[in-house]
C-alpha cells in the first residue's frame, strides 16, 4: 500500500488519535545540501508527512516567503536532477510519506514518464502539481502516475463547485488538498468565519477522500481550527520563515510549538 494511503487509513488515524501534520519546505533551502537534513529533522520531530517543494522561477500560487525560498534555492544551484540525487537511498532512514510539490513546467521539461520513474526509484509517494488541470491529468497522465505507484493530490478552494469537488473526490487517492482561501500561500494568525464555514461545508459533503487543509496555518491555534473538520493540516510559509531565521538545528522547537510530539 502507498505510504500516503496507509497514513490516511481509518485505522491509522484512530491509532494516532491526533490530527495529522504535514510540513512543506523548499528543496535546497536554506542551503543547497539542507534538503535531506530537513527531512530527517522533521521525521525526528514527529511530523507525519513531508512535502518537498521543487523550486520554479515563476511560482504563481506562492506567497512572498515561499517565492523567496525558491529564488534562493535556484541561486544555490538546485535542479530537478540534483533533487533526485539528494534523495537517493533516503528510504534507508525515512519511513514517513514524501511528496514533491511543484509546477508542471519543470516536470514536463524533465519528461513526465522519466519524472515519475525517478520519483518511484527514490521512494516518493505522491505529487502535488497546482497548475495541472484535473481533466488533463485524468485523460493524459493518470495511467503513468499509477504505473509508478504515485498519488496525484488535487487542490480545492472555497470557490470550487460542489460538482467539481465530487469529480475530484471520485478520482482521488490519498487525500484532497483543501486550500483555505483563494489567495497565495502565507501564514495567518487565525481563520475568519467565512473560512470556518467553508471547512464545515466540505466536511458536510461526506467525501470518500480525507481532506488536509493548507495555506494560512502558522501556529497551534490555526492548526487546531483547520483540523476541527479535516484529517490534518499543512504548514508551509511559517515553517520556511522559521528555517530562514532559526536554521535546521531548531526544527524540533517549531514542530513542538504546533503539536506536542506523540508518545
Amino acid at each position: 500500500m502507498n505510504r500516503i494511503n496507509k497514513l490516511f487509513s481509518e485505522e491509522a488515524i484512530k491509532e494516532g488519535k491526533e490530527k495529522l501534520l504535514s510540513i512543506y519546505f523548499t528543496a535546497g533551502y536554506p542551503e543547497l545540501n539542507d534538503t535531506r537534513r530537513v527531512i530527517e529533522a522533521l521525521q525526528e520531530s514527529g511530523v507525519d508527512m513531508v512535502e518537498i517543494g521543487l523550486p520554479f522561477s515563476d511560482p504563481l500560487a506562492d506567497g512572498p516567503t515561499i517565492q523567496d525560498s525558491g529564488t534562493r534555492a535556484l541561486r544555490n544551484g538546485m535542479t530537478t536532477n540534483l533533487l533526485f540525487d539528494q534523495l537517493k537511498d533516503i528510504r534507508k532512514d525515512i519511513h514517513i510519506p514524501l511528496l514533491i510539490m511543484g509546477y508542471f513546467n519543470p516536470i514536463l521539461q524533465y519528461g513526465i514518464e522519466n519524472f515519475c520513474k525517478a520519483c518511484r526509484e527514490v521512494g516518493i509517494d505522491g505529487l502535488i502539481i497546482p497548475d495541472l488541470p484535473v481533466e488533463v491529468y485524468n485523460e493524459n497522465y493518470r495511467a503513468i502516475f499509477e504505473e509508478h505507484g504515485l498519488i496525484n493530490v488535487f487542490l480545492i478552494t472555497p470557490q470550487t463547485s460542489d460538482e467539481r469537488i465530487r469529480f475530484i473526490d471520485g478520482i482521488s487517492s490519498g487525500f484532497i488538498y483543501m486550500v483555505s482561501s483563494a489567495s497565495t500561500t502565507g501564514a495567518r494568525n487565525s481563520f475568519g468565519p467565512g473560512q470556518q464555514e467553508y471547512f464545515r461545508r466540505i466536511a458536510g459533503m461526506n467525501l470518500s477522500t480525507p481532506q488536509v487543509v493548507g495555506f494560512g496555518i502558522s501556529n497551534r491555534e490555526t492548526f487546531g481550527q483547520a483540523t476541527e473538520q479535516a484529517a490534518g493540516a499543512i504548514i508551509g510559509s511559517a515553517f520556511v520563515k522559521f528555517l530562514r531565521e532559526s536554521g535546521v538545528e531548531r526544527i524540533q522547537d517549531f514542530i513542538g510549538s504546533i503539536r506536542p510530539r506523540r508518545t
